[in-house]
């Protein structure tokens, strides 16, 4: 027992001389000596937050809004016939050009032209009764209400007339306008009812674009901006077109603005109704915006700000490695393009603004030092500010 007591008491010594017995000094790894020494050399010196930069510089902006949108030609119909009746004969060629008024599609219409002769006769007849009872009454062998009876039935038999005119007429579906036919959906001997198709006519010299456009741009897009198509039927081919009207209604499902281009005359040639094209509204070109990268934007409360880099007031003791000071800024933005946002206001041309690092500047004034990010081997360095805004 005795033995047990010495050695527990011995174990607990040797423990507390172990933990109590001062450490010799040991190097830490990891620290930059020289920057250590920079910081502690200043009494009182505020921590130097590290952060990465970038300048605002000028570069052309558009702004501009992408919708898709079908091609189709000014005049484009599809003919269909207005009685029912079989067909005699097919004035056109599939494909093939036709002129205004030209009959493409003519109906069996001798009941029509049976009737046109009945009252052709009749009209005859009726000139002959209105002249003869004229005579007569000019003689005084007639009273004036025979004349006037005379002269109702001209006109009943004149409009019975155009009528039948206007029935024959039908019987022949005619070109509404110069163009190309398509490719015929009946044949001669078919019988038809009225309202079926019969071929399409399309006057291709004009061709338009449709397309929508979400309702917030509804106060910019206005007649006469510039347009640029692509088309997925005409590879690397760019088309230039003009906005001509802008729908006043905005569709209430999708909540869109309708709008229609016109594509320039030199451009129209390859071009077929009912191609997809990927339309680019320009509503404005600023050729010397003030850009920044997007990620030096800091929004608070509703407004927009940058963290600007300044040199520090006159007298300010400052750590050895910093030469300037954060600054809160706001900025009013404008177009948003490719990770870049315009500056309307707020900032001038060469301003050097923190792109990261923002959460590190709790307050104006602080000390900042510049980190530059290092570049890989074998690579050249970008193209200055300059060379990118003279493109």
């Amino acid at each position: 027992m005795a033995v047990a007591v010495v050695g527990i008491a011995l174990a607990g010594g040797a423990t507390w001389w172990l933990q109590s017995r001062p450490l010799a000094p040991t190097a830490i790894t990891g620290v930059d000596k020289s920057s250590a020494k920079s910081a502690a050399g200043v009494p009182g010196a505020p921590r130097v937050a590290g952060v990465e930069v970038a300048k605002v510089e000028v570069q052309g902006l558009r702004d501009d809004a992408q919708a898709v949108g079908s091609l189709r030609a000014r005049n484009s119909v599809m003919l269909r016939p207005e009685l029912v009746g079989r067909i005699t004969a097919l004035n056109f060629r599939d494909g093939s050009p036709v002129r205004k008024g030209q009959i493409l599609v003519q109906f069996d219409d001798q009941l029509q032209q049976a009737e046109l002769q009945q009252m052709q006769a009749q009209l005859a007849i009726a000139q002959a009764n209105y002249k003869r009872t004229q005579e007569l009454v000019t003689e005084k062998f007639l009273a004036q209400q025979a004349l006037d009876t005379s002269a109702a039935n001209l006109k009943v038999a004149q409009a019975q007339l155009a009528l039948a005119e206007a029935r024959l007429a039908r019987m022949a579906v005619r070109a509404p306008f110069d163009g190309n036919v398509g490719i015929r959906l009946v044949n001669v001997g078919d019988y038809v009812k009225d309202g079926t198709d019969l071929v399409a006519l399309e006057d291709a010299r004009q061709m338009l674009v449709d397309y929508r456009l979400p309702e917030r741009y509804g106060s910019q897009v206005k007649p006469g901006q510039s347009v640029e198509l692509t088309l997925d039927a005409l590879p690397g081919r760019n088309f230039t077109a003009s906005v001509e009207a802008v729908d006043p209604l905005l569709d209430a499902s999708g909540r869109s603005v309708g709008v229609r281009a016109l594509l320039a005359a030199a451009e129209r040639a390859q071009l077929r109704t009912g191609m997809s094209a990927r339309a680019t509204t320009v509503f404005s070109v600023n050729a010397a915006a003030l850009v920044l990268p997007e990620e030096a934007i800091v929004p608070q409360g509703g407004k927009q700000f940058v963290i600007k880099l300044v040199a520090p007031p006159v007298g300010t003791a400052m750590p050895a490695d910093s030469k300037f000071v954060s600054q809160r800024q706001e900025v009013k933005l404008g177009v948003r393009r490719g990770g870049l946002v315009e500056i309307v206001a707020g900032l001038n041309l060469g301003e050097t603004v923190v792109l990261a690092g923002q959460q590190r500047l709790q307050q104006d004034g602080s000390p900042v030092r510049i980190v530059e990010l290092t570049k890989p081997a074998g690579k050249k360095a970008s193209a200055p500010p300059a060379a990118q805004a003279s493109r």
